[in-house]
């Protein structure tokens, strides 16, 4: 007999090779559960159940049974612990104990006694990229096995040699509780009994090439605090929500023609306690707060800058480490879970921003998870963003795409989200973007469509709004694609709103000139409504309008301070009285000088100063004026909710123009220079009386209570079309909204 045989004698008595046992002393057996745990065999004619354990580590061990402990034999393979008992037959509740040579003693259940927690179904639906509830099964899940309570741990890693779950349970030790490979579908499975919430956990991956990554779980839950990179376990179902009313109203609304004012906030920078050494403010601090801000400026939604979890603070979120954790920067998942509960009872929409088009190099994470390119592509000409030094999905693999897309479901799911706003869409939709010839493959056809990602990006809306009734996708798309709002049926990516680059752009090109300049570009100011009902639009001015040197809006504005507060009241008087649902970073409520900075907080300071009051107070009134009138939102999509009444003005640069719904109309006049023009003639509908409902001058915003004395009445005669007109005062920099009454 060999050596090897005479090595490995008793196992091969009792029905192992001597491979498997090679490859459990290694820690490369992909079926663990089919050597190690109890299982039934008949040694001398007698039926029983022989116990297997391993513990590279340990010099005895012992099986615990309720009423007795048996000793283990010791194999002369090292680490190998096994006996056999006599007419016992599995499934058996036992533990383990294993002794060392300091005289400690480790004992626990061990994870080789239970079944599978995925079945056949979860694997053919996850390989088909369908599997709709995937978090449910991949991930760590605090669940009950026959009767015993613990996590089950599954993951992607269908290139690994070994996968193993490691944790502060078992001393950070990848040898001691491998997991089983679930087949061709590559997923890897665990029941680990015992554990509870609030566990640090990774997963240590034996790559084809033989070389150890240690790995946090693209599916985990919860993640602890940077510069941590462990996953942590949690219960999802401990939350009990409140918010029943809002998710039953949710269903049935309307948004494209209800009221959408949206504030866009990062919460890392929205509340900081300076006295406390300028530490964050929690979910659970934020909340309250957030409510009554947002009331008192008559903001429907708030869209949070990424919350899930990222290493690096000044990615703000952008480069996703934990796509399925909440940052715990400012608390748990449950804490999370309470704020969004909070705003819905209080009325109060919440919008997250979701990268899937990208995400970071950092090594624990999904980059090379199990020694290959997994979820990016290998070639750097398909799978780099090298502007933003991230990896770029493989949206052609169908595991990657049911990991993104279950992502979505998820955050709609478990934490009652209302809308996905989907970042750097244009980056998902090119295969050249921002990149030179050479450094990007053509698709099949030649083309520079990236079709897998276009593709995605269809199953994706349908699935939001086909599963989610009421919840809303939006898309930063920047170039000129057509049908992004356009369903999928009639062709469209299938988005529900699309963020309004171009009039962004064009509107602070305008504003940002000298008034004497003006006149020459009054185009563009009126190009927006030549393509306004292409899409369903949103218009942003948004966090990347006041970063990187481009200064806040306050300081794009020309002329002296004065007038620099002037034209900041007429641009949000003339986004509100645009066409289009409204998007403002936080700040721009306080007129602020400083450009939005990650690391600061909400300048609350500035209000006792009575230009910054009066812009906060304007913002406020124009606020509550956009939710009251219906003219400014219910037929935003229709033609019959905007008419002009003078676009060609440009020698003045004034426009006047007509919003209307069905319960009236509003007459609006802009003048974008610092000229008072008195006795401006503007043709209105109707004869009668109009209020100043809205001056944008008014002393009371910090203006110089130029105007019209709050109401004036109509003059017989043609003018721009009708049979009557307003001879108007109009203020310089003045935004006047008028109503009949």
């Amino acid at each position: 007999m060999s050596d090897q045989k005479q090595k490995y004698s008793k196992e091969l008595l009792f029905g192992i090779v001597s491979n498997d046992i090679d490859r459990i002393i290694n820690t490369e057996h992909s079926d663990p559960h089919s050597v190690l745990g109890a299982h039934p065999a008949n040694i001398g004619n007698e039926d029983g159940t022989i116990f297997r354990a391993f513990h590279p580590d340990a010099t005895s061990a012992e099986i615990v049974f309720e009423d007795r402990r048996v000793a283990m034999h010791n194999s002369e393979a090292l680490g190998i612990f096994w006996c056999f008992l006599p007419e016992l037959k599995p499934p058996l509740t036992y533990r383990v104990a294993f002794h060392f040579s300091d005289g400690t003693i480790w004992e626990s259940d061990t994870p080789y006694r239970f079944m599978p927690t995925l079945g056949e179904q979860d694997l053919y639906y996850f390989a088909e990229g369908r599997h709709l509830h995937l978090y449910e099964k991949l991930g760590a899940h605090l669940r009950e096995v026959d009767g015993v309570k613990g996590v089950s741990f599954a993951v992607w890693a269908p290139n690994a040699k070994r996968v193993s779950v490691i944790g502060n349970f078992n001393f950070w030790d990848g040898r001691l509780y491998p997991m089983r490979s679930m087949g061709v579908s590559g997923v890897w499975e665990l029941f680990i009994p015992n554990l509870d919430a609030d566990e640090l956990y990774k997963f240590e991956i034996k790559t084809a090439e033989g070389h150890l990554r240690t790995k946090t779980d693209p599916y985990a839950f919860y993640m602890e605090l940077r510069p941590g990179t462990a996953s942590v376990t949690w219960d999802m179902n401990a939350y009990s929500w409140s918010d029943d009313a809002w998710m039953e109203e949710r269903k049935a609304k309307d948004l494209i023609n209800s009221p959408m004012n949206i504030y866009e906030v990062h919460l890392g920078s929205w509340l900081r306690f300076h006295e406390e050494n300028n530490r964050w403010g929690t979910y659970k601090e934020i909340a309250p707060l957030l409510v009554e801000h947002m009331k008192t400026y008559g903001f429907t939604h708030v869209e949070l800058m990424p919350i899930m979890e990222h290493p690096f603070d000044a990615s703000w979120g952008y480069q996703v480490t934990g796509y399925f954790a909440p940052t715990s920067r400012f608390g748990t998942p449950d804490d999370f879970k309470f704020f969004v509960d909070f705003l819905h009872q209080h009325g109060i929409g919440v919008i997250l921003d979701w990268v899937p088009a990208h995400f970071p190099r950092d090594d624990f994470s999904l980059r090379f998870f199990d020694g290959t390119a997994l979820y990016e592509h290998a070639d750097p000409r398909q799978g780099e963003h090298r502007d933003w030094g991230t990896l770029i999905f493989n949206y052609g693999r169908n595991e990657v795409r049911n990991f993104l897309l279950g992502n979505a479901l998820f955050w709609l799911d478990k934490y009652h989200i209302d809308g996905l706003r989907v970042d750097a869409v244009a980056s998902m939709l090119y295969l050249d973007y921002s990149k030179n010839e050479g450094e990007w493959i053509p698709n099949k056809y030649g083309g520079n469509e990236n079709l897998e990602a276009i593709e995605f990006i269809k199953e994706f809306n349908e699935t939001v709004y086909g599963r989610f009734p009421g919840c809303f996708t939006v898309a930063e798309e920047s170039t000129a694609w057509t049908g992004v709002t356009t369903p999928t049926y009639l062709g469209g990516l299938g988005f529900g709103f699309k963020w309004d680059m171009g009039w962004m752009h064009d509107t602070l090109k305008y504003f940002s000139k000298d008034p004497i300049h003006r006149s020459f570009h009054h185009n563009d100011l009126t190009f927006s409504m030549m393509y306004a009902y292409s899409e369903n639009f949103i218009l942003p001015l948004s966090h990347d309008e006041v970063v990187y040197g481009k200064g806040s809006l306050l300081r794009k504005m020309p002329g002296d301070d004065l007038q620099k507060f002037a034209n900041l009241r007429l641009l949000y008087g003339y986004m509100f009285t645009h066409t289009g649902k409204k998007l403002l970073m936080a700040g721009a409520e306080f007129g602020t000088w400083n450009e939005w900075d990650h690391e600061s907080s909400l300048e609350r300071h500035l209000l006792q100063y009575s230009v910054h009051e009066g812009i906060s107070r304007f913002l406020s009134d124009l606020g509550k004026l956009y939710l009251e009138d219906s003219s400014l939102w219910k037929w935003d999509a229709k033609h019959e909710g905007f008419s002009w009444i003078d676009c060609n003005d440009y020698m003045s640069s004034v426009l006047a123009y007509i919003r209307r719904g069905p319960e009236g109309f509003l007459v609006i006049a802009l003048n974008f220079t610092p000229v008072q023009r008195n006795g401006y003639r503007v043709g209105v509908p109707e004869p009668g009386d109009y209020v100043e409902v809205i001056n944008s001058d008014s002393e009371f915003y910090g203006g110089t209570n130029i105007g019209n004395s709050g109401r004036i009445g109509t003059i017989s005669g043609r003018q721009h079309g009708y049979g009557q007109f307003l001879e108007l005062t109009l203020p310089p920099y003045g935004c006047l909204i008028l109503r009949k009454g």
